[in-house]
């Protein structure tokens, strides 16, 4: 069964939208107050614009490179975080099948998040001659991260599978 259909209900989604963490905006119409962690598709958006930026930078520009990552990671985090929010919200609302799913995602996604914070140390502390493969293996990790996000959305969301 799915899990938001185990977990909504009008009050629940009401209180959600009226929270201003989870409130769509005009910009954000594409979210709908049973996910309240944004779209995949936006997700994936960010992720390849920031892999895209990454693949630009030579070792000269390693300052501007580790902003922009640290930037997505502080972005990431806020979303693995209102992710968590929420399912400590509704824990008491989902069934066990529901609950090892919400675990599991969670877990994935902190163990990729783990793994983007070692490609970052390294980046971050490249030398010149190994920048380009440091930025590499961070550029994979990240990637790794976006493909987690998305199966965490797959399964928690599926409704909003592919939006």
């Amino acid at each position: 069964m799915r899990l938001i259909q185990q977990l909504t209900t009008p009050a629940l989604a009401l209180a959600l939208a009226s929270t201003p963490v989870f409130a769509a905006s005009e910009a954000d119409a594409t979210q709908t107050t049973s996910n309240p962690v944004g779209s995949a598709a936006e997700v994936r958006q960010e992720t390849q614009e920031l892999l895209k930026d990454l693949q630009a930078y030579g070792a000269e520009q390693r300052d501007e490179a580790v902003a922009a990552s640290q930037a997505a990671l502080d972005k990431a985090d806020q979303r693995i975080d209102a992710m968590q929010d929420w399912l400590d919200e509704n824990w008491s609302d989902m069934s066990q099948a529901a609950r090892e799913q919400a675990r599991a995602s969670m877990d994935a996604l902190r163990a990729r998040r783990t793994q983007v914070a070692e490609s970052y140390g390294s980046m971050k502390t490249s030398s010149e001659t190994a920048w380009e493969s440091m930025k590499e293996g961070f550029v994979g990790a990240y990637q790794a991260l976006g493909d987690a996000w998305d199966d965490s959305m797959q399964a928690l969301f599926p409704e909003d599978n592919g939006s």
